[in-house]
């Protein structure tokens, strides 16, 4: 999926539990890597099978999201974190 950002579009991936989300995570991976780290899959979907719907998202300029990481700084992650809540 695609959501707006500051800096163009974030491509990111709602994991989904079976039934009806008990509760919502936001998953922010680490510095320079993706939402599809080996990592970032496991604890998503781990939290998912416990009812957990987990959005995670790549950072501006980082896997399929849009912008130049070169550009990228703080405050334009912490942008992008907000427009994901958003």
């Amino acid at each position: 999926m695609r959501i707006p950002g500051t800096h163009g579009e974030l491509d990111a991936r709602l994991d989904l539990p079976s039934g009806t989300p008990r509760d919502y995570a936001l998953f922010a991976h680490c510095f320079t890597c993706s939402k599809d780290t080996v990592a970032a899959s496991r604890v998503s979907r781990a939290l998912a099978a416990r009812g957990i719907a987990v959005l995670r998202f790549d950072f501006t300029g980082l896997g399929g999201s849009d912008g130049e990481f070169a550009n990228t700084n703080f405050s334009s992650n912490t942008e992008d974190l907000i427009k994901a809540v958003e």
